[in-house]
């Protein structure tokens, strides 16, 4: 099973919405391959729609700043902002993701 594949049926089971470096650590790739999960995250969502003909999505839980709540609405695809642009503040919550009905 590759580890898109992997994701997606993770994803699929999962009882609430999951970060990157979670889904890193269930499927056992470590750390240093969370920035890979990312990109692994776009490809998930393209197959999901679309075996599904539109009615399943991948969802995401949208980053947040830790100290000022600041949410970060606009972003083009899925990453874990570095810095908040509000505060400044490094303490950001990673984005979360779950797959469900659109």
């Amino acid at each position: 099973m590759s580890t898109r594949e992997r994701i997606i049926e993770l994803l699929e089971g999962a009882e609430e919405p999951l970060s990157a470096e979670e889904i890193a650590s269930i499927l056992g790739l470590g750390r240093e391959r969370v920035r890979e999960v990312y990109e692994h995250l776009v490809h998930v969502a393209k197959t999901v729609r679309r075996s599904s003909g539109g009615r399943r999505a991948l969802l995401m839980l949208p980053p947040r700043c830790r100290a000022c709540g600041y949410v970060f609405r606009d972003l083009e695809r899925p990453r874990r902002p570095s810095k908040c642009p509000r505060c400044g503040s490094q303490r950001v919550e990673p984005p979360r993701f779950a797959i469900g009905e659109v």
